[in-house]
């Protein structure tokens, strides 16, 4: 009888941790938006899915670009789009980061010239905390539309 007991409150642990979502940041979504024009740098997006603690995002790196820099797109003075470098981004717990065309989004430089739509590069987003997420980006053409996930 204590050993079912025992059993029974394992799998309800078990159970309950899952209810909580994960334990670290997800991403999903990843996608790269080739240049229009060779030579110009190219953009990166996905959505990252906070875990149970904060995490803080402080660098991303792609294996088809020299350099990347993570940015966000906003109305500056006069009315003029502008952007701005962004050092780090937040990742409060349990909520949704999106880096989308028009807002956050990693700008790609020196994109590989061999590189082509519809190949899977990869995405590496480090973490304050010394973690790593590698990542799966669908590449799509300058005037192509988002893939659908």
């Amino acid at each position: 009888m204590r050993r079912t007991r025992v059993g029974t409150m394992l799998v309800l642990a078990a159970a309950l941790a899952g209810c909580g979502g994960p334990d670290r940041v997800e991403v999903d979504d990843a996608w790269i938006r080739l240049p229009a024009v060779p030579g110009r740098p190219g953009a990166a997006y996905f959505t990252l899915h906070g875990g149970r603690s904060d995490a803080t995002l402080i660098d991303v790196t792609a294996n088809i670009a020299v350099r990347a820099e993570m940015h966000e797109s906003m109305t500056g003075r006069n009315g003029m789009a502008a952007m701005k470098p962004l050092g780090q981004v937040a990742v409060p717990a349990k909520t949704e980061v999106a880096f989308t065309p028009g807002g956050r989004h990693v700008m790609l430089f020196d994109i590989n010239p061999k590189a082509k739509a519809g190949k899977i590069y990869k995405l590496t987003l480090n973490f304050g905390n010394g973690g790593r997420l590698y990542v799966d980006a669908m590449t799509v053409g300058a005037a192509a539309p988002a893939p659908d996930f």
